[in-house]
């Protein structure tokens, strides 16, 4: 496979990253807005048909077109479309059953459920080191879940959309493991736009299930959380290409300070002090991981920029 182009050109890596980060935060808002009036598979259906003439835009200003509609592994395909595309529904249903803040907290748990799904079905080893940031990962997971399933007034709404949630976070995990395998044959741009495709098309087989006719102005938000999806997958996939996974992947974690901004301003949320020391908690961990695939040499970047941050 054709190794793609790389230039360091760290601040710029940085500043797309961040962009794509608050982007896909507000995609998550408008998402979380319109859940009470469209079903989670309808939203996934706009989110994704609406992303692809921004896909291809970019292939064909990149010269890429051809290599982005070329799929060597059709199936290989159609599994990432399956699993991401389950992720991305269970995380709109949960928006609309949680705040903006606590979703994006229980979602930075991805990294430190990918490491067990990689030992498991990769057979990669995990030394004493990642064993412990796993462990500090999963007691600040279960900081922040324990108002939804053991704190003392349980509100079955939420432990609903915490428990969706937790199973998307899983999923991506289990993407992230699928990507690593799935990048070694397949270009980037394929990956990218073979998403969105199947999303489209597997989101449609939810239809039968309770699609509504959107007014006006929530078909209006639904095909902006389209355009605005496809343009955050465009910025964070570039950003890889001016700076390392292992110095922008931290960045990720902003999208807690974007999801408490838009939360409050937008819903009139606010995190719990229970939930940001959970998020503390996971966000070490995941930084202590991606410090310790940088130390072993494994590179990850090709699998964060094909991957779903935030959906």
């Amino acid at each position: 496979m054709k190794i793609e182009d790389f230039s360091a050109k760290p601040a710029l890596g940085v500043a797309l990253k961040v962009m794509a980060i608050m982007l896909f935060t507000f995609m998550s808002a408008i998402i979380k807005a319109t859940a009470d009036d469209v079903p989670a598979g309808q939203a996934v259906f706009f989110r994704s048909f609406f992303a692809i003439p921004v896909i291809l835009i970019w292939l064909a200003q990149r010269k890429q077109l051809a290599v982005g509609l070329k799929a060597k592994n059709p199936m290989g395909h159609v599994w990432r479309g399956l699993f991401g595309t389950t992720a991305m529904g269970l995380t709109f249903a949960g928006l609309g059953l949680l705040p903006l803040p606590e979703v994006t907290a229980i979602g930075f748990a991805t990294p430190i459920f990918t490491v067990l799904l990689a030992a498991l079905m990769l057979g990669e080893r995990i030394r004493l080191f990642r064993v412990s940031a796993v462990a500090i990962g999963l007691v600040g997971v279960i900081i922040i879940l324990w108002p939804r399933f053991g704190g003392a007034q349980l509100d079955h709404a939420a432990t609903l959309g915490a428990t969706l949630i937790l199973g998307a976070t899983m999923l991506r995990a289990l993407v992230q493991v699928h990507l690593r395998q799935l990048v070694q044959f397949e270009h980037t741009a394929a990956i990218v736009f073979y998403f969105s495709v199947t999303a489209s098309l597997l989101s449609l087989l939810t239809a039968p299930f309770g699609w509504v006719v959107p007014t006006g102005q929530t078909l209006g938000l639904l095909v902006a959380a389209g355009f605005i999806g496809g343009v955050a997958q465009i910025l964070v996939t570039s950003s890889y290409r001016f700076g390392s996974v292992s110095m922008l992947a931290p960045y990720d974690y902003t999208s807690m300070l974007f999801a408490i901004i838009l939360g409050y301003v937008l819903f009139d949320e606010l995190p719990t002090a229970l939930m940001l020391m959970g998020s503390g908690l996971v966000i070490v961990a995941g930084v202590l991981v991606i410090w310790r695939e940088r130390q072993l040499g494994m590179e990850r970047g090709k699998v964060r920029a094909v991957s779903e941050p935030k959906s």
